[in-house]
């Protein structure tokens, strides 16, 4: 169990005057050791997509050609954005047809989170998909940083000093996240997203900053029926564990919608599915996340 991120609480960040890709990039000590560092807006503890997208990005460190089609992970401790988090890279089995790594991520000499990953050659074959749901098209709806401005003008303190951060990831929804200002909704959800700054060429990298953000607003969805954000008295949230497939290359510095349902909260923990389309309807990857959520009790 850990705080490294409770989705849906830690807000997505980065340096105003780098791109996102250039916060992510790793510094190689080892053949299989890689050092990552936080953006010096990090806001007390490490976003948890940072880490699984430096610890993604490890992996591919280590691999020749091939595409990554599963990642499975866990959060383990705190992470602490004052100091470097260096990353081991497992080369588990390199196969005739799948390539497997195992990524540990340590700070303090001690495991704050851990990622397995599977990668594979492209190839045809049988093709199908769900639908991408109806809603509204992102043209139709607000920037979440323009939403935010007008919520912060009456936010509690702390809540202005997360929210008002930089913002790497474009976000836009029809029902945005008030944080402090909500009440019992459906478990369900859908976002807009694309990254704000140019990724490049690289296709590795888009799945990469596209594993980033597959960690923003999940909990937050489990979180909708009881009328609790990450700002309320007594409730404590985090990210246990997180699981992607990646399912067709995709450019994400074009829009996708990231749609959320939560069919399960129970013992502590809520579970969160998400489906990741493009604009045209594509089906780009699947997420799954369980999450911690309890009530504190009064002291």
């Amino acid at each position: 169990m850990t705080e490294i991120t409770a989705s849906g609480a830690a807000p997505e960040h980065a340096a105003q005057d780098e791109t996102l890709v250039e916060t992510l990039q790793l510094e190689r000590i080892e053949e299989n050791l890689f050092r990552g560092t936080s953006p010096d807006t990090a806001p007390g503890r490490i976003f948890g997509g940072q880490v699984i997208a430096q610890s993604l990005l490890a992996a591919y460190e280590t691999i020749d050609a091939r595409v990554c089609h599963s990642l499975h992970c866990y959060f383990i401790r705190p992470g602490d954005p004052t100091v470097p988090i260096v990353f081991e890279v497992d080369r588990s089995r390199d196969g005739g047809s799948f390539t497997t790594r195992r990524v540990v991520a340590i700070q303090h000499g001690k495991q704050i989170f851990n990622l397995a990953a599977s990668f594979k050659d492209p190839e045809e074959g049988f093709s199908h998909q769900a639908g991408m749901p109806a809603g509204p098209h992102w043209s139709e709806l607000p920037d979440q940083v323009e939403v935010m401005k007008e919520l912060l003008k009456n936010a509690p303190e702390e809540a202005k000093r997360w929210l008002s951060r930089p913002m790497p990831i474009e976000m836009r929804s029809q029902d945005a996240r008030t944080y402090w200002k909500t009440g019992p909704k459906e478990p369900v959800s859908q976002n807009w997203f694309r990254c704000r700054t140019p990724i490049g060429g690289d296709a590795h990298m888009h799945q990469v900053i596209l594993a980033y953000a597959s960690d923003m607003n999940l909990l937050s969805t489990a979180m909708r029926p009881y009328g609790v954000h990450w700002n309320t008295p007594g409730f404590q949230s985090a990210s246990l564990d997180h699981a992607m497939w990646f399912h067709r290359p995709t450019d994400f510095n074009q829009w996708h919608l990231y749609v959320h349902d939560s069919p399960s909260a129970s013992d502590g923990r809520g579970l969160i599915r998400g489906a990741i389309y493009a604009e045209d309807g594509t089906l780009v990857a699947s997420v799954a996340q369980e999450g911690l959520m309890r009530m504190r009790p009064p002291k």
